[in-house]
């Protein structure tokens, strides 16, 4: 008994030992746990003569173990001065990646759409990573602003007189904040409007969150919408050449709003069988809903997994909903909302702009995506191929959203350490020696005995 004892005790100091957000850790193993399962439970009708499902299960687990290592090298980066240098260059890359998309090296395409790149083995969902890339540039670029350390503005406006100009905060926040903002969403615009919206909200929410003026934010928000429009119309003048997502806009929105009925279209033919195929997924997706009733139907008894192609994917939520019931999707949103908190009270405990708006953008994209999706799965919005965090099988997706909440850890830690260091660092409200506590002791035994021997008297 005394060595269980012993045990349980050095495995209760372990998790005590465990540095950063405890419930943040929690959070990421449990998703982790439960893409596993949903996804080798759902991978079944991707089964061929030459790819079975623990081909699939295999690729999965890869992933998860890349993507763990990725939370690790995140988590032990010792200092927030590191995250600042990398987060620099989030800008940098996600413009590279966006402009290897639109000049078509190294794509792949996918359903019809062009959003992903090789690079080496690996096929990387470019959208994936612009999102959490910008969040984490625009942090260092809102912190930036704020410290005035755009050190490259400043020495361009000092030494060249005819740049003077860039060295103003106005044209600071437009070099720096507003012109990538504008460029990351028209360039995702190209491919994806869905995405272009989300990745654009996120983006604004981030800049919000660090404290730029509103004022400047309207400013860009009415320059985003002329773009917008303008887009629009160039996709109409050119007949749909230019901006060809626009074409698949249209028909998500007249397909949700206006559905066509399949009386009116002959069997057999090219419009009957997209007609079919389009109508198949969400009507599947929600067919497993109304099934899963409570408590679901239970591990590896879907069968709308069988009818939706994109199950694993687009509908995970959906196929929780199936297999686990309404309790499956309650443990799912109060993990999402629990990570929410929980990063509303690191960033209460960082102690610069860059720390508190990178832990608030990054919480705020995880949780926003999920609501998203577990919202368009439940038939109240048309299909945006935003995955379910951490969940839905995507390899890119994984992967992204690794580094982000490797950065929450990481970000979680150096908060901790520094609430305990001015803990520490503060003395006691009021200064007392031991024999002053002991005598304090004494007096307080004898006033309760005195007490007792009172109500022994009286009685």
């Amino acid at each position: 008994m005394a060595d269980k004892a012993k045990e349980k005790k050095g495995i209760w100091n372990w998790i005590d030992n465990i540095q950063g957000d405890k419930v943040i850790w929690m959070i990421v193993l449990l998703l982790i746990m439960i893409s596993i399962i949903a996804i080798f439970s759902s991978t079944s009708m991707l089964s061929t003569s030459t790819v079975s499902r623990f081909d699939i299960f295999k690729e999965q687990l890869f992933i998860v173990a890349l993507g763990l290592g990725i939370i690790l090298a995140c988590y032990f980066i010792p200092k927030i001065w590191i995250f600042r240098v990398l987060s620099q260059f989030g800008f940098a890359i996600s413009a590279g990646m966006l402009l290897m998309l639109l000049g078509h090296i190294s794509t792949v395409e996918i359903n019809g759409a062009v959003r992903a790149i090789r690079i080496g083995g690996l096929q990387l969902n470019v959208y994936e990573f612009v999102k959490v890339g910008m969040i984490l540039y625009l942090s260092w670029a809102v912190h930036a602003y704020k410290t005035d350390e755009l050190w490259i503005a400043n020495r361009l406006a000092k030494r060249f007189k005819f740049l003077e100009f860039i060295g103003r905060p106005g044209w600071k926040r437009i070099i720096y904040i507003h012109f990538p903002i504008l460029f990351v969403c028209l360039c995702v615009l190209a491919g994806s409007f869905s995405s272009a919206m989300f990745i654009g909200a996120m983006m604004f929410a981030t800049i919000i969150i660090g404290g730029i003026p509103f004022k400047d934010i309207l400013y860009v928000g009415f320059i985003a919408v002329i773009a917008i429009i303008s887009s629009y119309g160039i996709y109409k003048i050119s007949g749909g050449k230019v901006f060809k997502r626009w074409g698949t806009v249209e028909k998500r929105i007249e397909r949700f709003f206006s559905p066509q009925p399949a009386d009116e279209l002959k069997e057999g033919t090219v419009e009957w069988n997209e007609y079919i195929d389009n109508m198949r997924q969400p009507e599947g997706a929600k067919l497993a809903i109304r099934e899963g009733g409570l408590t679901g139907k239970g591990p590896g008894r879907s069968t709308q997994k069988y009818a939706v192609a994109l199950m694993f994917s687009d509908y995970m939520f959906s196929f929780i909903l199936e297999e686990y019931g309404l309790l499956g999707a309650f443990v799912m949103i109060v993990l999402y909302v629990s990570l929410l908190a929980r990063g509303s009270i690191i960033v209460r405990n960082c102690d610069n702009t860059y720390a508190k708006t990178a832990v608030a953008g990054l919480v705020i994209l995880i949780s926003g995506q999920a609501m998203m999706h577990m919202y368009i799965n439940v038939g109240l919005g048309p299909l945006t191929g935003q995955t379910l965090p951490m969940v839905s099988h995507g390899n890119s997706s994984f992967l992204a959203f690794s580094i982000a909440f490797g950065v929450l850890l990481s970000i979680s830690k150096m908060a901790k350490k520094k609430v305990e260091q001015q803990a520490e660092m503060a003395g006691p409200l009021v200064d007392h020696s031991d024999d002053d506590i002991r005598a304090g002791l004494d007096d307080l035994d004898q006033l309760e005995s005195m007490d007792s021997f009172d109500e022994v008297s009286n009685g």
